[in-house]
């Protein structure tokens, strides 16, 4: 393989446009290029950067520390960058709190204090307690980049399981507590990933892959075994409950019912390019699981409660918008519950023998309570339009909790009295923060086709509609996901500096069920992507904004999202952020779990998918030339779910293609200790500055 180096002196130069507003000209560190050329289906594709896929390689870590010192010494010269950070940390310096979970005598719930990396676990006694705490993650690391990733308890509660992720990596290590003293035991679990923590007896069930070979954050994961710890014994010693070496490719998982007297196995064969679950049943005693239909499924199965041998069962089986079901595993009958709405279902819970439904009403929630029997007996009432989560818990559970939030609602926890059928406010956030100060509108824009699309629009009020408004456009349209307003102190702070920002709900997310979410999958993704674009022209329209004045965001598929516009549509965006993305749409499955990925995206294996993938791959068809907005691409060293070799290969293309003749700043930030996504509040704040800097600094604009 021949390579070519070349050496650059890196730095930036000072350019006075004719506005007068001093813009930055980065010299780009020059990058390795490599004669390597793949063969797909008879099209020879060139991959010049390749090498920067080995995160093990001192090569790319010297190509890594290049990049990001040019960045840092560009975007550390922004006069009020640290005014951004004052005032960012200023807006998130209140208590949060989580929804607390009863077991037995106690509560448990987790708390920021404000600007603590991370949040704390307490218990308490009853509504009124004194609160304790089980575990503070914090005095973990020197960084706070520990996270505490599982808290599961025993049935009896007398200990649980803890999971911990370092430095933001999916990998996990599990650790168990004596609740009675909270204390750590010795028991030590490795190697464990995509997985949860069900009880049954003096142990629970998990999931973990062997130790990965090579690259522990981006070699392929395969072979996932399920696996059952007994409390005080070595992992060494774990009984193997479950593995499938010939379909190595496939995702199990196991939980157990509140009895602890079933176990369901769930197997998702995504490698095969399913988009459903399989599952099995073990009854306690039995030695093997027996298969409720077939483990290759394009449908969703998922436990809700149960009766006995009788299961009540969420699913989209002939239901795009999903379904309540029972299933008899005597006599192997299903039998109608909840019957499909045209609303999509969005979580189903139980509690005190009751259940609750929760629908997404053009993105609004609407929650109902049914008895077993199926009978409606209450709609809840919510506030403002937004997004109400939580609603499980135990069958002899009096109340249940939830948690509400919007645009301009900052999340308040509420607690549901089952018998009365009312709600309270059980903890109203501690936030200084008035919600009228604040415009929050919902549209309805038409896409290229025609297709209504959502979006959500937030701004202060008196905010002048007259195009010069710096606006940043929020976007993921993928993976069946739902994409509802949530509230964000970090956004506010943007407001109150005249921004706008709008969350369109694009085709491939699950706002609207499984027919929305196929209408961006596969050979159909360019539906987002002209769903995207109609939004920025929409906002454009309406004066809202100018292209001089518009900024967009999305991360990991979202990321993708960002790439394939300004690939199409360069001249609509000032700047973009596109964050952990995949951005190598014909290598995305040789990473990590990156194959699970193929019934979203397809695969360059096959021919049919390669032609659409290779017409719209962000990396693939970055122009010559080209005037692309500012971009500040943004991933992280830990990242072992979306490589970060996507955003080096995307950067390093970028700036050698377009680098040369923009006047704007193609930049990459790598964040140390971190994965997809930050791993601390102190992290999470200084990416947040220097993309709000960022944004001000490339339109002519300054943090008032």
């Amino acid at each position: 393989m021949k390579r070519f180096w070349g050496t650059q002196a890196v730095g930036i130069t000072l350019l006075v446009l004719v506005e007068g507003h001093a813009q930055i000209k980065p010299v780009y560190p020059l990058t390795k290029s490599v004669e390597q050329t793949d063969n797909y289906h008879g099209i020879s594709v060139a991959d010049p950067y390749r090498w920067l896929e080995d995160d093990r390689s001192p090569e790319t870590a010297a190509w890594v520390k290049a990049q990001n010192e040019l960045t840092h010494q560009l975007l550390d010269q922004i006069p009020f960058k640290d005014k951004i950070y004052l005032d960012l940390e200023k807006a998130n310096n209140y208590p949060r709190y989580s929804a607390p979970r009863q077991k037995g005598d106690y509560l448990y719930f987790y708390k920021n204090d404000g600007l603590q990396n991370q949040a704390v676990l307490y218990r308490q006694k009853g509504q009124t307690g004194i609160p304790e705490v089980v575990l503070d993650p914090n005095s973990l690391s020197e960084d706070g980049t520990v996270k505490l990733t599982v808290f599961s308890l025993s049935k009896n509660g007398a200990y649980a399981v803890l999971g911990f992720s370092k430095g933001g990596s999916d990998w996990q290590e599990y650790r168990v507590m004596d609740m009675k003293t909270r204390q750590l035991l010795p028991d030590k679990i490795e190697w464990v990933k995509l997985s949860n923590a069900a009880w049954q007896g003096d142990g629970f069930y998990y999931s973990r892959y062997p130790e990965p070979q090579g690259s522990i954050r981006a070699a392929k994961n395969e072979n996932h075994q399920v696996f059952y710890h007994r409390v005080g014994t070595p992992q060494s010693s774990d009984q193997l409950v479950f593995a499938d070496p010939a379909n190595p490719q496939r995702f199990h998982n196991v939980v157990t019912t509140e009895d602890e007297q079933y176990a369901i196995l769930y197997i998702k064969d995504r490698g095969k390019g399913k988009d459903g679950n399989g599952w099995r049943i073990r009854k306690k005693g039995e030695t093997s699981f027996t298969p409720v239909g077939e483990d290759l499924s394009d449908f969703k199965y998922n436990l809700i409660t149960n009766e006995g041998d009788r299961f009540l069962i969420e699913t989209n089986e002939n239901a795009p918008t999903g379904k309540v079901v029972w299933y008899d595993r005597a006599t192997q009958r299903w039998q109608p519950f909840l019957a499909e709405k045209p609303e999509p279902l969005q979580a189903v819970g139980a509690a005190g023998g009751k259940i609750f439904a929760s629908y997404s009403k053009d993105i609004a929630t609407q929650v109902y309570v049914y008895n077993l029997q199926g009978q409606l007996e209450n709609e809840l009432a919510l506030p403002v339009l937004g997004t109400a989560v939580g609603f499980s818990g135990e069958k002899t559970d009096t109340r249940v909790f939830y948690t509400y939030t919007s645009l301009n609602y900052p999340p308040t926890l509420f607690y549901y009295q089952i018998k009365s059928r009312k709600s309270a406010i059980f903890r109203k956030p501690e936030v200084a923060f008035n919600p009228d100060d604040y415009v929050v509108e919902q549209v309805f824009y038409p896409s290229r086709d025609g297709t209504k699309i959502p979006a959500s629009i937030i701004y202060k009020k008196g905010l002048k509609r007259d195009g010069t408004n710096p606006t940043l456009l929020y976007a993921y349209g993928g993976f069946g996901v739902s994409f509802t307003p949530t509230f964000s102190p970090t956004r506010i702070a943007f407001l109150d500096q005249g921004g706008v920002y709008v969350q369109p709900n694009l085709r491939g997310g699950g706002e609207y069920g499984q027919k929305w979410h196929e209408q961006g999958m596969k050979g159909n993704k360019q539906n987002v992507f002209d769903d995207f674009i109609a939004a920025a022209e929409y906002l454009i329209a309406n004066n809202y904004t100018s292209p001089e004045r518009l900024a967009i965001q999305g991360g990991s598929n979202g990321g993708l999202l960002l790439g394939a516009v300004m690939n199409q549509r360069p001249e609509l965006f000032k700047v973009a952020f596109p964050s952990i993305g995949v951005m190598d749409m014909l290598r995305f499955h040789k990473f990590t779990v990156g194959w699970s990925w193929i019934p979203e995206f397809g695969c360059s294996d096959n021919a049919d998918d390669f032609r659409y993938l290779y017409a719209y791959s962000p990396l693939h068809n970055i122009k010559t030339g080209v005037r692309y907005p500012a971009v500040l691409v943004t991933t992280a060293d830990h990242d072992d779910r979306v490589v970060p070799a996507h955003s080096f290969k995307y950067a390093a293309t970028l700036q050698a293609k377009a680098g040369p003749s923009s006047p704007n700043p193609l930049l990459i930030r790598v964040d140390t200790n971190s994965g997809h996504g930050a791993s601390s509040t102190k992290k999470s704040l200084e990416t947040s500055t220097y993309l709000y800097a960022f944004l001000f600094h490339s339109m002519g604009l300054v943090w008032k």
